[in-house]
């Protein structure tokens, strides 16, 4: 089976063990029976191609998506990178923080480091670096209490830094400073 995926993915077919793919820069004269993208992705609708959506926004997601990969396609995976849900990523101290947040893929994030999310009286509002500036004057108001997360476009390729950028961003900016301070 001829695999494909985009250079996002890349990583999580490295990490499935899986050996021969090509990485694809659009989706155009695909040659592959299989392509592996980001769940955001429009794919084709007309395409004997089959394509796997992959989920890549917290560890529990990347792990998820490493053994999918290697179930489709009979790999064995890469153990050094897995268990990374295991990994202590989160402070029992701040559970109880209120966290309103713009996209999904933030509420991903939020949700698996036990933050609450709501919409109304929060402690942080935190949003991705497309939103700026429509959520300028919230932001300004907010000060510190406003956490930007760099969006796919503005990140590492690899799931891997990309979750770990993130989560840092968040523990840095909530866990570390201290929560409410201003």
């Amino acid at each position: 089976m001829r695999a494909a995926t985009t250079p996002m993915c890349k990583q999580v077919l490295d990490l499935a063990g899986v050996l021969e793919f090509e990485i694809m820069r659009d989706d155009k004269d695909i040659k592959a029976d299989i392509v592996f993208t980001l769940s955001e992705t429009k794919i084709p609708s007309a395409s004997s191609t089959k394509y796997v959506k992959l989920k890549l926004n917290t560890y529990k997601q990347i792990e998820e998506s490493v053994k999918l990969v290697s179930e489709i396609l009979n790999t064995t995976p890469i153990n050094e990178h897995l268990n990374l849900s295991s990994r202590d990523h989160h402070r029992e101290d701040y559970r109880n923080l209120r966290l309103k947040v713009h996209t999904n893929f933030i509420r991903e994030i939020v949700e698996d480091l036990e933050f609450q999310v709501v919409e109304e009286d929060y402690d942080y509002l935190v949003y991705p670096d497309y939103l700026r500036t429509e959520l300028e004057e919230e932001i300004k108001e907010l000060g510190k209490r406003a956490i930007e997360l760099p969006s796919h476009k503005n990140a590492p390729k690899d799931p891997i830094k990309r979750a770990e950028l993130r989560y840092k961003v968040l523990e840095n900016s909530i866990c570390t400073k201290g929560f409410l301070s201003d």
